[in-house]
């Protein structure tokens, strides 16, 4: 799982340091004397103990040498605690989770020079980087995580809340929720939300699309399957293919409904009712089919009258004796009456 990751491509090295992640060190400069009797504090600092008497401290401006110094650590105080707060900014306040620096560093990694978001060519270098193929059935997975209004495109705000969603700010964290991820999308509920995703997600956002494509669809509905593919699915391609019907693009209500087809209707068609209330589409999809499956059936049966017929003819040619048998059954007969004779 990491090996894989690792051998496409080092996301440490890759994406550079992790900028926020280590404070930026500074040094405290030696503090030099206010006025004339600056020298006399840094001496008394580097070599003399703090002095229980009030006359043997220096005063400058009628201020003490002591409450200068408390004076300036208090007044650096507030630079640290920023650097703190900062730092907790990183993480959720529990210490465990994402880091959002290095989620926000990797969308950088792949984001459009242009666009605050990773583009079509940025999507192909984040799946190439993760081993897998964009046209995949876990990229479908990880988008729907996401929430990715529209394909080859994820937002910053997408990308940053899909990677706190799944707990990974890394290539290999998002990597290794995949099985995690495709077990949850096997579940009824999570499926069915998957599934009418996928409708939307097909959808040219751009274009204010509001039917899938056909070939668009055909595809989807291929891909969404993966899992668990329902029996009548390649009968139902193969329909969309030949389209009888003239079928430009594909419904959501068509889409959605046909979920509930695959679950309510057997492989054989035997209960469906057009008095139900499924989409007209389906009503010209059973028929196509009912009329393929019987042409089909007097195919098969035409084919295996063929083939009745041809292992008869082999029979009755076995049974027969060959014209070699004959002739020598032949010549044999007339020897014999010759000798007769």
């Amino acid at each position: 799982m990491g090996q894989c990751v690792t051998k496409c491509k080092n996301p440490s090295s890759s994406l550079g340091s992790k900028s926020g992640d280590k404070e930026p060190g500074s040094k405290s400069q030696p503090r030099k004397g206010v006025g004339t009797g600056g020298r006399g504090i840094g001496h008394k600092e580097e070599h003399s103990a703090p002095s229980s008497k009030a006359s043997s401290e220096p005063i400058f401006n009628g201020t003490k040498a002591s409450d200068m110094d408390v004076t300036v650590e208090t007044a650096m105080t507030p630079v640290s605690t920023m650097m703190g707060e900062q730092r907790k900014e990183e993480r959720p306040a529990d210490g465990e989770g994402p880091s959002l620096l290095r989620i926000e560093e990797l969308f950088r990694h792949y984001k459009d020079p242009q666009e605050d978001a990773i583009l079509e060519e940025g999507m192909e270098r984040f799946c190439n980087d993760l081993c897998v193929d964009p046209a995949e059935f876990r990229v479908l997975v990880l988008a729907w995580k996401f929430q990715a209004a529209t394909m080859c495109k994820f937002t910053r705000k997408e990308f940053v809340d899909g990677c706190r969603a799944i707990q990974a700010d890394s290539l290999e964290g998002i990597f290794s929720r995949f099985p995690c991820m495709l077990l949850e999308a096997q579940g009824e509920e999570s499926f069915k939300d998957l599934y009418r995703f996928t409708f939307q997600f097909g959808l040219d956002a751009d274009e204010g699309q509001r039917s899938l494509q056909r070939d668009i669809a055909i595809a989807l509905w291929r891909l969404v399957f993966t899992q668990d593919t329902p029996a009548i699915l390649e009968r139902w391609l193969d329909f969309l293919d030949d389209n009888p019907s003239g079928v430009r693009g594909i419904s959501r209500d068509t889409w959605n409904m046909f979920l509930n087809f695959t679950q309510a209707i057997g492989p054989d068609l035997s209960n469906y009712s057009e008095d139900e209330a499924w989409p007209s589409l389906f009503d010209t999809f059973v028929e196509w089919e009912m009329e393929h499956r019987k042409k089909e059936e007097q195919e098969e049966l035409l084919k295996r009258a063929v083939e009745e017929e041809e292992r008869g003819r082999t029979k009755t040619d076995e049974s027969l004796p060959s014209s070699t048998d004959r002739l020598e059954t032949e010549g044999g007969r007339g020897s014999q009456t010759l000798g007769d004779h």
